[in-house]
C-alpha cells in the first residue's frame, strides 16, 4: 500500500466516518481534526488560531492585519507581508506536504488534494449525498439540532465555508466530478458500501 487517499465531502455526507473506515482497512493513519494539532506543531501557530480558520476563507482586511500580531514561525519578508489566514493556509499545506512524504495515509478536506497535486500516488475522492440522510446525520451528530430547518442552514453555511475556502486556494472547483478521481452518493450505497467501493478503486489504483 502505497497510496495517498484525499477526501472532500458534502457536510452530512458521512465522510469523516467513511475515511476512517477505509483508513481502518488499510491500517493507515487517518487525518481530519489531526491535521490541525500537526500543522500547530509544524509551524509555531497556536492550534486555536489554526482552528479558527480552518476550511474558512478570511477575506476582512482588519481582521487579518489585527491577528497579524499574533503570527510567528516564519521569517521570510515576503510571508511576515502576507495576511494570516493566507499564512495559515501554507501551514497547512505544507504539513500536508509532510504527512504524505512520510507514507499513505487518509486526508480529509483542507485542500489536500491541490497540495499533493504533484504527487503521482493520490487518489482523490469526493462524498456527497441525499438531502434527507445529510439532515439525518447531522440532527444525529448534534443533539442540538432538532429540526429539518436547522439542519438544513447548518449544511448550507458549512459546505459554503467549504466551497469558498477550496475555490479560494485551489485552481479546481469544490464538488465538481472533474475535480476528483471518483465522486460516490452516499446514499446509494451507505457508509460501509461507500467504503468498500474506495477500498476497490484503491486497490485497483495500486495494481494498475
Amino acid at each position: 500500500m502505497n497510496t495517498i487517499i484525499t477526501i472532500g465531502r458534502q457536510f452530512g455526507s458521512g465522510g469523516r466516518e467513511i475515511g476512517t473506515k477505509v483508513a481502518e482497512h488499510f491500517g493507515i493513519k487517518f487525518y481530519d481534526k489531526e491535521l490541525l494539532t500537526r500543522a500547530a506543531q509544524d509551524s509555531g501557530f497556536a492550534r486555536e488560531m489554526i482552528k479558527d480558520h480552518d476550511e474558512r476563507p478570511t477575506t476582512s482586511f482588519l481582521y487579518n492585519l489585527v491577528m497579524d500580531t499574533y503570527s510567528f514561525g516564519y521569517n521570510a519578508s515576503s510571508f511576515v507581508d502576507m495576511p494570516i489566514s493566507h499564512k495559515i493556509f501554507l501551514a497547512q499545506f505544507d504539513t500536508i506536504k509532510k504527512i504524505a512524504d512520510e507514507g499513505p495515509c487518509v486526508i480529509v478536506g483542507r485542500c489536500a488534494d491541490y497540495a499533493l497535486a504533484e504527487y503521482d500516488n493520490v487518489v482523490n475522492i469526493f462524498i456527497h449525498a441525499n438531502e434527507e440522510d445529510k439532515i439525518e446525520r447531522v440532527k444525529q451528530r448534534y443533539p442540538e439540532i432538532t429540526t429539518k430547518e436547522k439542519a438544513i442552514e447548518k449544511m448550507l453555511q458549512k459546505d459554503k465555508q467549504r466551497q469558498s475556502y477550496y475555490n479560494y486556494y485551489s485552481s479546481k472547483k469544490w464538488g465538481r466530478s472533474d475535480t476528483y478521481d471518483l465522486t460516490v452518493n452516499s446514499s446509494k450505497l451507505g457508509v460501509d458500501g461507500t467504503v468498500n467501493l474506495i477500498v476497490q478503486f484503491v486497490e485497483d489504483f495500486e495494481n494498475r
